[in-house]
């Protein structure tokens, strides 16, 4: 399903850490692991809330799912607006990760390293979950063909809310770090990120772990490219880049199901 409140989740995220880290002279990299845990926190709990009173009472209406998922984004957003202000919030790195460190003579951010890592790293956790384990197997059958899947014991409704929440807790652990390397928080931003999220997500395969981070590959690469060569045409080559892919592939570079 096409989940319009994602980007409120990345906001809460982002807000939370905000909120958190503090001043310059607080931030500390127990503060860091401790603002990125009270998100990821914060993003399951209103994933839960959202998936409870917006999401289950509409189960099998995609249609009714995108405009509630769409109130309830817009919900969340001006809630935050309400608790937080609508001025924008500075987040400050610890000072260690303010340094930049040096590969030969070019200067490399030691943060964005990290997030590189750390992206991989639940690349390769969300791999490992979807192919070797149960509930993973689970998971993926229940896609193909919910009502064998339930046929065989299982509570897929239960099984599709924990991957929502999951997903919920992985958008607001993503705002929390985006925030840290913007350097300042709006209720705007998750937004901004959202359109990017979809582009990404049709780009790569729909259903795919893997064809997400390989789309989210090619718009950096594309975006940055583009930047440097024709900075007229940065703005629109992702969706320049969206539109040449779909159509050589339809279904993305790597959808769900695919062999």
């Amino acid at each position: 399903m096409l989940n319009f409140a994602h980007g409120s989740f990345v906001t809460l995220g982002a807000f939370l850490a905000a909120f958190l880290l503090g001043a310059a002279e607080e931030a500390s990299f127990a503060r860091l692991a401790a603002a990125f845990a009270l998100a990821a926190a914060g993003g399951a709990a209103a994933g839960l809330i959202v998936e409870r009173l917006f999401i289950r009472p509409v189960l099998g209406a995609p249609l009714r799912q995108i405009l509630m998922t769409l109130g309830a984004g817009l919900l969340l957003t001006q809630s935050l607006i309400g608790v937080f202000g609508a001025s924008p919030m500075p987040v400050v790195k610890p000072p260690a990760l303010q340094r930049m460190i040096f590969l030969g003579e070019s200067p490399l951010d030691p943060y964005r390293l990290g997030l590189i890592g750390l992206g991989l790293a639940v690349l390769i956790t969300l791999h490992l979950f979807g192919r070797l384990s149960r509930a993973g197997l689970f998971l993926r059958a229940a896609v193909e063909d919910r009502e064998m899947v339930d046929a065989l014991g299982v509570e897929t409704r239960v099984l599709f809310r924990a991957v929502f929440v999951t997903g919920a807790a992985l958008a607001a652990f993503g705002g929390a770090a985006y925030a840290l390397h913007a350097g300042m928080v709006t209720a705007g931003l998750g937004d901004d990120l959202l359109v990017l999220a979809f582009i990404t997500v049709i780009l790569g395969g729909v259903g795919s772990v893997e064809g997400c981070f390989l789309g989210a590959l090619l718009v950096g690469l594309t975006f940055d490219y583009a930047a440097f060569l024709w900075p007229k045409l940065a703005l629109g080559s992702d969706l320049l880049l969206l539109l040449l892919i779909l159509l050589w592939r339809p279904r993305g570079l790597l959808p769900g199901g695919a062999p």
